[in-house]
């Protein structure tokens, strides 16, 4: 069976829809680059452009994490791996997990879903993953009892950053 007519006007579909995108963020439409934007509308995130900052994403410009750096990522599978970053580290890294589902039935298409936000100061991390001796880069397996000690949303047990209900209904959009 033929499927390409249908394909190609799926693709149009998304290309309109990638472009709608691209537009509100002023980015590409990548994950990455929506999942900062998200953090910069909800979070008051000031990107850094800058090159030489690859170890952040940008500041934090509000709240009791005011000045602080943050690398924002946004895992759309939850699989348990963060990308740290040592050279050197941010003060914290936020992080949008999406669907468990996702990981369990090894979907074809992973939806773009914020399920939940773990908000990790990145020196604890870092010693606590030191004490365990998992090796830190790229792809850094980070076990369920740091995820739940980091989670922010929809349960509240890091208090380092306390959401509004404003942040909690804006996030809920992305469930």
């Amino acid at each position: 069976m033929n499927n390409l007519p249908q394909l190609a006007s799926l693709l149009k579909s998304r290309d309109t829809i990638d472009s709608k995108i691209a537009h509100i963020i002023g980015h590409p439409t990548a994950v990455q680059s929506v999942g900062e934007f998200i953090a910069a509308v909800i979070f008051g995130v000031v990107l850094d452009v800058s090159p030489e900052h690859k170890e952040r994403d940008g500041r934090f410009t509000r709240g009791p994490l005011m000045g602080h750096t943050v690398d924002v990522q946004w895992r759309t599978r939850h699989d348990g791996i963060l990308h740290i970053k040592t050279d050197p580290p941010p003060d914290y890294y936020l992080v949008f997990v999406g669907s468990k589902e996702a990981t369990v039935i090894q979907s074809l298409s992973i939806p773009w879903v914020i399920e939940s936000v773990h908000l990790f100061h990145a020196s604890e991390l870092l010693l606590a993953l030191r004490e365990r001796g998992v090796q830190i880069g790229t792809g850094t397996s980070i076990t369920g009892p740091l995820w739940e000690h980091a989670e922010i949303y929809p349960t509240q047990r890091n208090v380092q950053l306390r959401l509004t209900n404003e942040e909690r209904e804006l996030l809920a959009l992305f469930r």
